[in-house]
C-alpha cells in the first residue's frame, strides 16, 4: 500500500539548544539497506535492529523527510494505519521493544533531487551527501551522530548505466541479475553514524594502488572518477599514500579496513566527504594537472585528501555526541591535515597563509551578526554551522592545545582520546579531558575558549628597566562579543614571543630562542631580566592564538622585525601591519611614504625563499584592509581600493629594474612540477609582473607571451588576469573567447575563466556576470559554478559588488532567491556578503533592502531563514 509524500517542514523552523540535549530513547544496531536503482525512481528497502533500555511504552521516532513510504511492518507484522503517523519530516511508530525489527521501504527520486543532499544524480552517477542530516531523505533513520550501526548495504541497478557499485567498508558479494542487472553487496564492520553512509553507483572508471600498513596488512586504494578524468588521478593518489604513511608515524594510526574508496563528483555541495572508506569528492579537490588545475590547487588537493583520510579516526571511529560538537572532528582534522601539509612542504609558508586566510575572513565572521563560539550553543540549520569558526578557529584552539602542553604531551593525549573513545560519540570536553589525563593540568579557563564568541583582543605595553637589565610587559586581553557588545570572562592564551638584539632573535637560558607566556588574567606583567641591552619584541610568534594583536607598531619597531625576525610569521605579519597603516595614509590624502618604500626595498634584497619572499611584498589585500577599517569605522570599497592600487603603482615604479629582473631571472627550467622550488618561483614571477603592468604600457607585452608560452594552468590565469585588467576592451574580449574555445571541455579550467571576469574591479563586472549567467557552460544546478560566478563576485569584488546603483546587491539577491529551494545550503552560504553590510560605509540600506526582501519570499528555507533573519535582527 502507498501512503504518499509528506512535505518536510511545517510552520516556522524551531531553534534547537545544547542544552536540550538527551540520549535517544531508541538506538539502532544494525541496518541491513537494500537500494533498487530505477531510471526515475529508485527503491530502498531498510530492516532496523532496535535497541533500547527503556521498558515498553515508548513510541519510536525516526526522521525522514520527502519519502513516499510504501511498506511498514514491525517484527515481521505489517502495521496499520493507527500503528505509526508520518508528519512533519517524522515517522512514529507504536509497540517497539528493545530487539525489535522495524521494516519500511520508501521511494525517492534523485534525478529530481537538487538539493545534493540524500542520493540524488550527478551527471553519469548516482552518489549520496549525507552529512549533517542527508540520510533521513533516503530512508527512515533515527538520524543524529549519537547513533551508531554496522551496516550491510545491498545495490541493484542497470548493469550497463551503472556498472560500478559502491557502499562503505568491504565488499561482500557481486551477483548478476536478470533483464541487465546486477547486485553488489557491502558490509561496514565499524558502527557509524548514518551520516558517514555513503552509496555511488555509476559508469566510472578507476586507477588503483596498494598500500602496505605498518603491521604488513596490504590494502587496495582506488580513485573513481568519468572515463574523461582518469588521467587526472594521480596527484590525489601519491597524496593519499603519504598521508596515510604520515598518520601512523606522527600519530600511530594505522588504516583498519582492506580497501580505501575515492570517488570523485561534479556536482557537490562541499569539498570532500570522510564517509567511512568512500571518500566522496568535489572533483575540484581531487583532479590535478599543470594544464587544468593551479600550484594552489595541487596544495590544497594534497591537504583535502589528507585531511578527508585523518578523519577516519578524528571524526569517524571517535565521532560527535551531537552538531553542536562539529569542530571535536573538522577542527582537530583541520590542525592535522595543517601538520601534514607544513611537513610536506614549507612550514613558514603554510603557517603564514593560514593566519591572512583566517584573519581575513574568520575574523570577520566572529566580529558579524552570525558570529558563534566554536561549540554553537543553539541552530536552527545545523548545515550553517559549517563555518570558518568551527574548522578554522577550531583549528586554532587545538593548535593552542598543542602550543600548552609541547608536542610529545599533545600526541599522547591525542592516542588516549583514541584509545579511551574508539567507537563512541563524545563530546569536546572529552578531548580537552584526554589533554588533562596526560599532562596533569587544569585546563578549565582554556575550554572558554570552547564557549565564547568573538575575537579576542591582545595588547601588548613595553617597558625597559636599563638599569635592572629587565624588560616588563604589560599584557591586557579584552574579549568583546558582538552578539551583544558584552565583554567577556578571560581566556587562557598561549603568547609566543622572542626578543631581537643586534639584528638577530636573542637565545634564551633555557634554549631557542622562544618563550612561552601564559595569558589568564585580564591584565598581568611578565618580566624578563638578564637583558644586556633594550631590545625589541618579536610578539605572537607562530601565530600563538587567534587573537587581534595591538603591540608596538613605530616605523623603527616595524622595520627591524621585517628586517631582522626569524620567525616568518612576525615578519609577514609587521609588513602587513606596516603595509596597512601605509594605505591607511594613502587614504588620509598622503603621499606614499618614502620609509616605507624603502624597508620594501629591503624586503625585495632578502635571501629568503621565494614563496616566502612573495607572501610577504603582496601588500594587504582588500578584504584585509577592510576588516582593519571595520573595527575603527565604516568601509569605503573604493577609497580601499585607490589607496592600495596608488601604494602598489609607488612600489612598481620604484623598482622597476628589480620586477624586471625577477620575472626574467624566474622564467621556467624544465617541466613542470607542483613543488615548492617551482611554486615559489612562479608566485614571485606572477607577483612581479602583476607590479610590471602598472608601468609603461611596453611591459603589456610580457603578459601576451606569458599566455602564449605558458605550459601550466597557473601561468595562464596570471597571464589572463594582466590582459584582462590593463587591455583594451577588444583586446580582453578576443582573448577571453580564444581561451574559453580552446579550455571549454574543461570544467574546472571553465570555473576559473568565469571567476576572472567577476572578479575585475570596477562596475562593468556586474553586466559581465549577468550575460555569463546565459553563457551555455554555466549552470545553476552545479554548486562549483555558482561559487566561481556569483559567489567569486560577491565576496572578491568589492568594487563591482559595490557598485553605487546596486546593482551588485541585486545580483546576488536574485540567485539567493533562485535557489533558496533549490539548494539551500548553496544559497545560505551565497548571502555573507550582505549579511555584513553594516560594517560598509556605502549600499548599507540597499544592502538590508535585499536581505528583507530575501526574508519575504514564500517557502523560505531554514538555513536561509537563520541566515537572513540574524542579519537583520
Amino acid at each position: 500500500m502507498k501512503y504518499g509524500f509528506l512535505t518536510m517542514r511545517e510552520g516556522m523552523p524551531k531553534t534547537i539548544y545544547r542544552k536540550d540535549y538527551l540520549p535517544s530513547v531508541f538506538r539502532i544496531d544494525h541496518v541491513d539497506l537494500h537500494v533498487d536503482i530505477h531510471e526515475g525512481s529508485t527503491w530502498v528497502t531498510s530492516d532496523l535492529t532496535l535497541r533500547t533500555d527503556h521498558g515498553p511504552g515508548h513510541d519510536l521516532q525516526l526522521d525522514g523527510e520527502g519519502l513516499a513510504l510504501e511498506a511498514i511492518s514491525l517484527d515481521g507484522r505489517e502495521l496499520t494505519e493507527t500503528e505509526f503517523h508520518y508528519s512533519g519530516g517524522v515517522l512514529t511508530v507504536s509497540g517497539a521493544v528493545d530487539g525489535s525489527r522495524l521494516q519500511t521501504r520508501v521511494r525517492v527520486e534523485p534525478e529530481n533531487n537538487t538539493s545534493l543532499e540524500g542520493l540524488y544524480r550527478s551527471r553519469t552517477m548516482y552518489c549520496t551527501q549525507c552529512e549533517a542530516q542527508g540520510f533521513r531523505k533516503i530512508t527512515f533513520f533515527i538520524d543524529r551522530p549519537d547513533v551508531l550501526a554496522t551496516f550491510r548495504v545491498t545495490i541493484d541497478a542497470d548493469s550497463h548505466h551503472c556498472p560500478v557499485l559502491l557502499s562503505n567498508g568491504n565488499r561482500e558479494a557481486v551477483v548478476a541479475l536478470e533483464s541487465g542487472r546486477h547486485r553488489a553487496t557491502w558490509y561496514d564492520p565499524w558502527p557509524k553514524p548514518c551520516y558517514l553512509f555513503a552509496l555511488v553507483a555509476g559508469d566510472l572508471e578507476c586507477i588503483t594502488d596498494t598500500f602496505t600498513t605498518a603491521s604488513g596488512r596490504v590494502v587496495d586504494l582506488n580513485i573513481h572518477v568519468e572515463a574523461k578524468d582518469l588521467d587526472y588521478c594521480g596527484h590525489a593518489m601519491d597524496a593519499l599514500k603519504r598521508a596515510m604513511s604520515w598518520d601512523e608515524q606522527v600519530y600511530g594510526l594505522e588504516y583498519d579496513l582492506d580497501l580505501f574508496n575515492i570517488v570523485a563528483v561534479d556536482d557537490f555541495n562541499m569539498g570532500a566527504m570522510e564517509n567511512k572508506s568512500l571518500n566522496i569528492f568535489n572533483t575540484s579537490c581531487v583532479l590535478a594537472s599543470p594544464d587544468i588545475m593551479t600550484d594552489a590547487g595541487y596544495l590544497r588537493i594534497e591537504s583535502i585528501v589528507a585531511h578527508e583520510y585523518f578523519h577516519n579516526y578524528s571524526g569517524n571511529r571517535v565521532t560527535c555526541r551531537d552538531w553542536f560538537q562539529l569542530s571535536l572532528k573538522e577542527g582537530f582534522t583541520v590542525f592535522r591535515d595543517a601538520q601534514f601539509s607544513a611537513d610536506m612542504n614549507s612550514p613558514g609558508v603554510k603557517r603564514v597563509e593560514d593566519v591572512a586566510f583566517l584573519r581575513t575572513h574568520q575574523f570577520a565572521e566572529d566580529a558579524g551578526p552570525t558570529a558563534h563560539p566554536v561549540r554553537p550553543d543553539s541552530f536552527i540549520e545545523i548545515s550553517n554551522f559549517y563555518t570558518l569558526t568551527v574548522y578554522e578557529k577550531g583549528a586554532e584552539v587545538v593548535g593552542m592545545l598543542y602550543t600548552l602542553l609541547g608536542r610529545e604531551l599533545f600526541l599522547a593525549g591525542a592516542r588516549h582520546y583514541f584509545s579511551t573513545h574508539d567507537g563512541q560519540a563524545v563530546t569536546c570536553d572529552d578531548f580537552v579531558c584526554a589533554m588533562e589525563h596526560v599532562s596533569g593540568r587544569d585546563l578549565a579557563q582554556f575550554r572558554r575558549w570552547y564557549e565564547q564568541p568573538g575575537t579576542p583582543e591582545l595588547t601588548i605595553e613595553e617597558r625597559f628597566d636599563a638599569e635592572a637589565g629587565c624588560l616588563h610587559l604589560t599584557v591586557r586581553q579584552n574579549n568583546p562579543d558582538a552578539t551583544c557588545g558584552e565583554a567577556r570572562p578571560p581566556l587562557h592564551i598561549p603568547l609566543v614571543i622572542g626578543l631581537i638584539s643586534d639584528g638577530r632573535l636573542l637565545p634564551l637560558p633555557e634554549g631557542g630562542t622562544s618563550r612561552l607566556l601564559e595569558v589568564t588574567q585580564s591584565e598581568e606583567v611578565f618580566t624578563i631580566d638578564g637583558l644586556a641591552a633594550e631590545p625589541t619584541l618579536s610578539p605572537l610568534q607562530g601565530f600563538s592564538a587567534p587573537v587581534r594583536l595591538k603591540a608596538r607598531d613605530d616605523e623603527q619597531t616595524l622595520r627591524t622585525l621585517i628586517g631582522s625576525d626569524g620567525d616568518d610569521f612576525v615578519r609577514w605579519d609587521a609588513m602587513q601591519r606596516y603595509a596597512t597603516q601605509t594605505v591607511m595614509a594613502v587614504m588620509e590624502g598622503q603621499k606614499v611614504p618614502e620609509a616605507f618604500v624603502a624597508t620594501y626595498g629591503k624586503a625585495l634584497e632578502s635571501d629568503t625563499d621565494d614563496a616566502m619572499k612573495s607572501l610577504l611584498l603582496t601588500l594587504p589585500s582588500e578584504e584585509s584592509l577592510a576588516d582593519h577599517c571595520a573595527q575603527t569605522g565604516g568601509v569605503d570599497v573604493f577609497a580601499i581600493h585607490n589607496a592600495r592600487e596608488a601604494l602598489k603603482g609607488a612600489l612598481a615604479n620604484s623598482y622597476a629594474k628589480v620586477w624586471q629582473d625577477f620575472f626574467a631571472s624566474r622564467a621556467p627550467r624544465g617541466p613542470y612540477r607542483a613543488e615548492g622550488g617551482q611554486i615559489g618561483n612562479r608566485a614571485l614571477r606572477h607577483l612581479a609582473l602583476q607590479h610590471l603592468l602598472l608601468q609603461a604600457p611596453g611591459e603589456f607585452g610580457l603578459a601576451k607571451q606569458l599566455l602564449a608560452s605558458a605550459d601550466n594552468l597557473t601561468d595562464r590565469l596570471s597571464a589572463l588576469r594582466g590582459i584582462l585588467w590593463h587591455g583594451e576592451p577588444d583586446e580582453r574580449h578576443q582573448t577571453l573567447e580564444d581561451f574559453y574555445t580552446a579550455w571549454q571541455a574543461e570544467a574546472l579550467v571553465v570555473n576559473q575563466w568565469f571567476t576572472l571576469q567577476a572578479t575585475r574591479p570596477g562596475g562593468e563586472a556586474v553586466d559581465a556576470v549577468l550575460d555569463l549567467q546565459q553563457h551555455p557552460a554555466f549552470d545553476w544546478r552545479n554548486p562549483n559554478k555558482v561559487r566561481a560566478l556569483i559567489g567569486a563576485f560577491a565576496s572578491g569584488n568589492p568594487t563591482g559588488f559595490h557598485r553605487s546603483d546596486g546593482g551588485g546587491y541585486t545580483v546576488l539577491g536574485d540567485a539567493v532567491a533562485r535557489l533558496q529551494e533549490a539548494n539551500p545550503q548553496i544559497a545560505a552560504r551565497l548571502c555573507t556578503p550582505l549579511v555584513r553590510y553594516r560594517r560598509y560605509a556605502q549600499g548599507t540600506d540597499t544592502m538590508r533592502e535585499q536581505l528583507e526582501r530575501i526574508a519575504g519570499l514564500p517557502g523560505l528555507s531554514r538555513d536561509v531563514f537563520e541566515v537572513v533573519n540574524k542579519a537583520l535582527a
